[in-house]
């Protein structure tokens, strides 16, 4: 059977004891879990007991499918080793398992998963590696920001199938891997605003990035981020028109921050796997519904839209 490994590891500030015990401890999982942003019916069940050698957390939902993990070796600090078996969409069994270091005042944990695919998945073993592990950086970000400070500023909701109008959107064109994204997306509306600025075009406007390819093998981005604009506009120079075209969409919407923006688009993906939705090989975009220079961080709302069929 076709043998999959996948690992990522984030830095946490926060003393090592501190982020075993919020791992080992399943009840903690319904708030920085990266699989349950999407099915909010989705039903957990975690031991009584939810910390020791034999606690079990289990879920069952429709977009999440059905499975159990186990706590099967515990080392505090050091290590948590457990068991994971899926029931849907397919039987399997994996080992999961966390390793945590101490780091100066912090601590590094590694999220580590070991398993086999069905024998008529071998063909998928490449891009399971990339989605897990797209899935792990996804929640250890969110157990980080969950240690730091508390909460995770990350609710999303599945608004449903729409028809959107088409857009232009004029903006900068760039490319960088997903953790760079934050930081290459505001260079990027700087650039933007400054250009229509001296151009005398207003930005009042709906700001827009669009994904208009991802590599999966180097997790590489490519994407413009800009304004909407009237068809016909002056097109200001260093910048570039993307036109959208208008049609049927798969519409959710986040709130909270940007860095989680990730749990939607996995959401959408999730959704339209469950839901037989097929999604065209067209850019999908997402629309900032406020300014983040004067909303808080926790009500931020951005729509992401995917075309689909």
């Amino acid at each position: 059977m076709p043998a999959y490994h996948v690992e990522r590891s984030i830095q946490i500030d926060a003393p090592v004891e501190k982020v075993f015990d919020t791992v080992v401890d399943f009840s903690t999982w319904t708030t920085w879990s990266p699989w349950l942003c999407v099915d909010k019916s989705a039903e957990v069940t975690v031991s009584a007991d939810p910390n020791s050698v034999g606690s079990q957390y289990a879920w069952v939902g429709e977009v999440v499918g059905q499975g159990e993990m186990e706590h099967l070796r515990l080392d505090r600090p050091r290590s948590i080793a457990d068991e994971i078996r899926f029931v849907k969409p397919f039987k399997s069994k994996s080992n999961v398992s966390f390793r945590l270091e101490s780091i100066g005042q912090g601590a590094k944990i590694t999220w580590i998963m070991d398993g086999n695919l069905p024998w008529f998945m071998f063909w998928m073993r490449s891009q399971m590696e990339t989605f897990i592990a797209m899935d792990y950086d996804r929640g250890l970000r969110m157990l980080k920001e969950y240690i730091e400070t508390g909460t995770v500023l990350s609710e999303t909701e599945v608004v449903g199938v729409e028809s959107a109008d088409p857009i232009t959107v004029v903006g900068a064109h760039n490319s960088c891997v997903l953790e760079a994204i934050s930081p290459a997306m505001e260079k990027a509306f700087t650039a933007v605003i400054d250009s229509f600025s001296e151009a005398g075009i207003s930005t009042e406007t709906e700001m827009i990035s669009v994904y208009h390819d991802f590599d999966m093998k180097s997790g590489r981005f490519e994407f413009t981020s800009g304004f909407a604009v009237a068809p016909g506009c002056h097109l200001p120079s260093g910048l570039v028109s993307r036109d959208l075209a208008g049609g049927k969409v798969l519409h959710l919407r986040h709130i909270g921050s940007y860095g989680n923006l990730g749990n939607a688009w996995s959401g959408a993906y999730q959704y339209a796997r469950y839901k037989k939705i097929k999604i065209l090989k067209q850019a999908g975009y997402e629309v900032y519904r406020n300014d983040p220079k004067t909303t808080p961080v926790a009500e931020l709302v951005t729509d992401i839209y995917l075309p689909i069929k």
